[in-house]
């Protein structure tokens, strides 16, 4: 076991074990009934629920520190699962961290998935969950960042293109954390998990669907000016990088500015496994720094747990 830990090519010092352990891919046809039931289990925080229409719902965290409907700036997040699984309730305690550390609303997106409810249906969800936020009287509505994980990311991406070209109120900023924004992303770093090119390709043909790619593929958007401010975060051993890299430049030279952090040695979804680590703390903590600068917030730096 310590000769294969020590073989491993490149791996973050705090995700070793866990980089021998993790699979490489985790979302197929077939486990894909078995992770439903899993996310379905579920049982998150318990925050306030406010529910549009059977399948689409806001999960609703205001920091201790608010003062009753008092405008203030917010979040929409909108949590991951390759688009065809997952909830927003496993993101409750993440959520709640960022609410309290930036003292800001978030509201955490729950979209119907596919293939059941291929696109437009899950970034139309979103669309109209951030409509819904723009009109809160507890929501500045020229404060609101847009963010999300993974395929949360990507539907993030994809409603920053919506707010421009239908000329809604436009986010602040766009936190992608490791986004998935490419369909075209074939083979990636060598020694990646969790998510792997069989899953990812699963995913995307899943959401599509008979949709017309050049407009539903965040990458694939020949025009990236006029969009929010953005950050991109992942690991060097993610399947995104490459995509994730290419889209940062992207939008740099689209004249719009985004921060591109790299996570040396660290997979896919490595914080949500890994969350205990010095490695995932710190990836927040830049999360944190960076809408705390969009936001125009002060942060906390409480002692906050763990997600």
């Amino acid at each position: 076991m310590i000769d294969r830990l020590r073989s491993l090519p490149g791996f973050h010092p705090d995700l070793r074990w866990i980089a021998l352990l993790a699979p490489r891919r985790t979302v197929t046809p077939r486990s894909l009934p078995v992770l439903r039931t899993l996310t379905r289990a579920i049982r998150g925080k318990d925050p306030d629920v406010y529910v549009l229409e059977p399948g689409v719902a806001v999960r609703w965290f205001r920091p201790s520190t608010a003062r009753g409907d008092e405008p203030g700036p917010a979040l929409l997040w909108i949590h991951g699962g390759g688009y065809v699984f997952g909830r927003a309730a496993q993101d409750d305690a993440l959520c709640r961290r960022f609410a309290e550390e930036l003292g800001i609303t978030v509201a955490s997106v729950e979209y119907r998935l596919a293939p059941e409810h291929s696109y437009p249906v899950p970034v139309e969800d979103c669309s109209r969950i951030y409509e819904w936020l723009t009109r809160r009287p507890e929501v500045d509505a020229s404060r609101i960042a847009i963010g999300g994980a993974s395929a949360g990311g990507g539907l993030a991406a994809a409603l920053a293109f919506r707010a421009r070209d239908r000329e809604i109120p436009p986010p602040v900023f766009q936190l992608l954390v490791y986004p998935m924004l490419d369909d075209r992303t074939g083979a990636g770093p060598r020694h990646t998990r969790l998510w792997d090119e069989r899953s990812n390709r699963f995913g995307w043909e899943s959401y599509l669907g008979a949709a017309d790619r050049s407009e539903a593929v965040p990458a694939r958007r020949d025009d990236l000016g006029d969009l929010p401010p953005a950050w991109i975060g992942v690991g060097s051993h993610d399947l995104f990088f490459a995509e994730n890299r290419e889209y940062a430049d992207r939008l740099a030279s689209a004249g719009v500015p985004c921060g591109f952090h790299i996570v040396e040695g660290a997979f896919h979804g490595f914080d949500l496994v890994a969350s205990r680590k010095r490695v995932a703390q710190g990836f927040f903590d830049e999360q944190c720094a960076v809408l705390a600068d969009a936001l125009g917030v002060r942060r906390s730096r409480g002692d906050l747990g763990e997600c």
